[in-house]
């Protein structure tokens, strides 16, 4: 019987298959490592491109915000200017009762009542002075009740100064608008030039 010795046939066909797998796995290993490479260079452009939009939408965000800065900034002048325009307007508008004030304040004071001080807040006034007696500073309270213009007298403080034979005083009282009337809204009386007791005589009728 003749025998065949298979021995050396198998030991190639073993080798055979070993650098087979080995050969599949280098060329697994390396399709791994390029596969690899490719996402990662994947990732990067897109990081990349994320910051770019990033940067541009900084750069978009901090050009809004100047503008934000300078839109405040514009309404800041606009409010300053509307405010002196309105403070303009108003004492444009309070100019002729400021001069009012002063011709009733004329009209009203009687011989030997001298003004010092005058204070203005709003429609409320205060005034200081000198009276030769109580009874002027009286007298001066009657004249601003019986004005159209002026009112509500209000004595905040008298008192006698000794050896001057003056009394010192302090007087409140409000601005009042009257009711209109050819007589009540003249503007021209600071130019009147009629006897100032007359004008007086005027005034508390």
């Amino acid at each position: 019987m003749t025998r065949i010795n298979l021995l050396p046939w198998r030991e190639e066909a073993r080798q055979r298959r070993r650098n087979e797998f080995a050969a599949a796995g280098g060329l697994a290993l390396i399709f791994t490592l390029l596969l690899a490479v490719l996402v990662h260079m994947q990732i990067e452009g897109r990081i990349g491109d994320q910051q770019a939009r990033n940067q541009l939408l900084e750069g978009e965000i901090a050009q809004l915000n100047r503008q934000i800065k300078e839109i405040e900034d514009l309404e800041k002048i606009k409010a300053d200017l509307l405010s002196r325009m309105e403070i303009i307007q108003q004492l444009q508008e309070s100019r002729p009762e400021i001069v009012r004030l002063f011709y009733e304040l004329v009209v009203a004071i009687p011989e030997g009542v001298y003004l010092t001080k005058l204070e203005q807040n709003g429609r409320a006034v205060v005034v200081e002075g000198r009276a030769q007696s109580n009874a002027r500073v009286s007298a001066f309270m009657g004249n601003i009740e019986a004005s159209q213009w002026i009112g509500s007298p209000r004595l905040l403080l008298i008192e006698d100064k000794t050896g001057t034979g003056l009394s010192e005083f302090r007087l409140g009282f409000d601005q009042v608008s009257p009711s209109a009337s050819p007589e009540s809204t003249r503007t021209d009386v600071p130019g009147d030039d009629r006897p100032r007791m007359q004008l007086l005589a005027d005034s508390r009728r």
